[in-house]
C-alpha cells in the first residue's frame, strides 16, 4: 500500500513515501496559502496512487490548524488521514543530518522532508 507522510508547516511541507517498510524522502512543498498545499497534495496523491496519508500531529497552538487542514485533505482526496504524534521530529531530523555531517544549508533545505520520513517511519514501526 502506498502511504504519503507529511510534516506540516505553515510555509513548508515535508513529504515522505513508502510502499512497504522502507520510507523514502519525497520532497518539500513551499507554499504561501494552505489552499495551495491542498491542491498540490491532491495532485500528488492522485498521480502516485496514494492509498493513505500519515500527517504529523504537533502539540500546542498548531494542533488545531493541522486537524482542520487534515479534514479538508481527507475530503479532497477521499483518503484516510492518520495522525502520528510528532513531538521533536524536526529536532530529531536536524540531529540525524548533523550526525552525517550534512552542511547547514542542506539541513535547512531538507529538515521538513527528513522530519516527514521520521513521522512515517514511527507510524510504520507502531503498526508491527
Amino acid at each position: 500500500m502506498k502511504i504519503l507522510g507529511i510534516d506540516f508547516g505553515l510555509t513548508n511541507f515535508g513529504l515522505s513515501f513508502t510502499e512497504g517498510r522502507l520510507v523514502e524522502p519525497f520532497g518539500q512543498l513551499k507554499i504561501k496559502l494552505l489552499s495551495e498545499a491542498l491542491d498540490q497534495l491532491e495532485s500528488i496523491c492522485r498521480k502516485n496512487k496514494i492509498k493513505k496519508i500519515v500527517i504529523g500531529l504537533p502539540g500546542g497552538k498548531l494542533k488545531n490548524t493541522v486537524v482542520g487542514f487534515s479534514r479538508q485533505l481527507e475530503q479532497r482526496t477521499s483518503l484516510p488521514v492518520i495522525f502520528q504524534p510528532e513531538e521533536f521530529s524536526s529536532k530529531e531530523a536536524v540531529e540525524k543530518m548533523v550526525e552525517i555531517n550534512k552542511p547547514l544549508k542542506k539541513r535547512q533545505q531538507q529538515e521538513h522532508m527528513v522530519a516527514a520520513c521520521i513521522i512515517l517511519q514511527k507510524y510504520l514501526d507502531e503498526q508491527t
